[in-house]
């Protein structure tokens, strides 16, 4: 039995479905106006776990994940390029792809733009003016009534009352009260506008998702996902919107990722702590970020930091060096991939999953060297359950002879490695250990550790 977590009812839940045997998932996508950061890596790490697991239980799963390509920060970002809107939301989209590309996550079965929505945004628009929800402001915005909707502050358990009397208004705006968000931007001088019945503009930036949801999953769907940050007020204002153009429930259960720490602080440009997926990749391979992601539950705060990534690293070298000793050419142990849909089961929970595959790489390691054949079973344990959370399934060299960007220019290249470790092993023959030691010591200066087994000797880069 699959539990999840649901946000709205602040308890695990049975999951079932709308349709049996089919799960429509959304995720609030990107707003691409820069390069994606280590928050982003956790949204897209996260939720690419989810329909992964989804889809081993069987599970045709619909994920749609947005792209925001219009806002006030897009529009700002382009005029100081100097360059158009397009060119740069273009050019962001193909980045944020390569990076999610990067960290092992599949493409959602599709990826609406908001400027390719409008015209659903604008139908949606129409119907809440029609009926009572919304209204056209004297400075030409439309905005949503909040008193319209008695449940607004469910998900995130707020108090309108409390949130009215902390709220700022700013002096352009004319909404009839400070909780009302905007729905519509009316059309300002030099800015991308499209015709509406209400007048010409652009839509607010809730409204993009309850259409482009709505549009691709229906009225109700099964769950909606998205970072901690999200939950008020973008998520509050979506099922405001949303059930009161539609007249029906919206989301049966809400996922949120939560917050990413930098060294135990907030990221902040400000603090300079904040790190793109792009830098970061450059120091760690990727798969180690996606590792370091998937340790915590998914619920719970992340903590960015060298030395977790470091451990990361390290518990993956340690990974690939097993699968790398012992093939996985045996069945996997059924009681242990039981125990690992038994911890998935129970609301994704990744970092007791993670644990069952590192008992089984202490077995491998354990045994592997004396009997390869006894240790194949576990081997093929942590391949199967690696490769449903899209972890160890690259080849074991591909990943221990990666070297981070910095270092590259500065340490010996495979052919070079190679020839030094056959120099060694001649030395060794040789009972030349004085020379043998300072090619081992060479290659571990230059951030190569070597293994020395019955089958010869492996090596990685630290």
């Amino acid at each position: 039995m699959l539990t999840i977590y649901d946000s709205a009812a602040r308890a695990k839940r049975e999951f079932t479905p709308i349709r049996p045997g089919h799960v429509g998932i959304y995720v609030c996508g990107m707003t691409v106006y820069d390069r994606c950061h280590i928050g982003h890596a956790r949204v897209l790490v996260v939720f690419d776990m989810v329909v992964r697991y989804l889809k081993e239980r069987g599970f045709d799963v619909n994920y749609v994940r947005n792209i925001t390509d219009i806002d006030d920060k897009i529009i700002a970002r382009a005029a100081e390029n100097a360059e158009s809107i397009e060119s740069l939301t273009d050019r962001f989209i193909k980045l944020m792809r390569r990076d999610a590309e990067a960290l092992g996550c599949l493409p959602p079965t599709s990826q609406p733009r908001a400027t390719e929505n409008v015209d659903e945004m604008i139908a949606m628009i129409e119907t809440l003016i029609e009926r009572g929800n919304a209204y056209r402001a004297d400075n030409g915005d439309v905005y949503f009534d909040v008193s319209t909707f008695e449940r607004y502050g469910s998900l995130s358990g707020r108090d309108p009352d409390d949130l009215r009397a902390g709220a700022r208004v700013a002096v352009d705006e004319a909404k009839d009260d400070p909780l009302d968000f905007v729905l519509w931007k009316h059309a300002k001088p030099g800015e991308p506008q499209w015709e509406a019945p209400f007048g010409p503009g652009r839509p607010g930036w809730h409204i993009e998702c309850s259409a482009m949801s709505t549009d691709a999953l229906g009225t109700t769907f099964d769950i909606h996902g998205g970072g901690h940050d999200l939950m008020f007020p973008h998520h509050e204002n979506e099922i405001a919107q949303s059930e009161c153009a539609t007249g029906c429930h919206f989301v049966n259960y809400w996922m949120h990722n939560g917050f990413v720490r930098v060294d135990d602080e907030k990221m902040s440009k400000s603090l300079g702590n904040f790190f793109t997926i792009e830098e970061v990749t450059q120091r760690y391979h990727p798969e180690v970020v996606r590792l370091f992601i998937l340790s915590s539950h998914y619920r719970s705060p992340l903590n960015y930091s060298d030395q977790n990534l470091d451990a990361a690293q390290a518990s993956l070298s340690r990974w690939y060096s097993a699968l790398k000793k012992v093939p996985a050419n045996a069945e996997p142990i059924p009681e242990v991939m039981d125990a690992f849909h038994e911890a998935m089961d129970d609301d994704f929970n990744t970092p007791k999953a993670i644990a069952l595959i590192h008992e089984q790489l202490s077995l491998v390691h354990k045994i592997g060297e004396q009997d390869k054949e006894a240790a194949a079973p576990h081997a093929a344990s942590i391949n199967a359950m690696g490769a449903i959370l899209n972890l160890g399934q690259l080849d074991p060299d591909a990943f221990l002879h990666w070297s981070a960007e910095g270092d590259r220019e500065d340490t010996f290249d495979d052919a070079e490695i190679n020839q030094l470790i056959a120099q060694r092993a001649e030395a060794r023959a040789a009972r030349n250990f004085e020379e043998s030691d300072r090619i081992r010591d060479l290659l571990l200066d230059n951030g190569i550790t070597l293994e020395d087994g019955a089958q010869g000797t492996t090596w990685r880069r630290q």
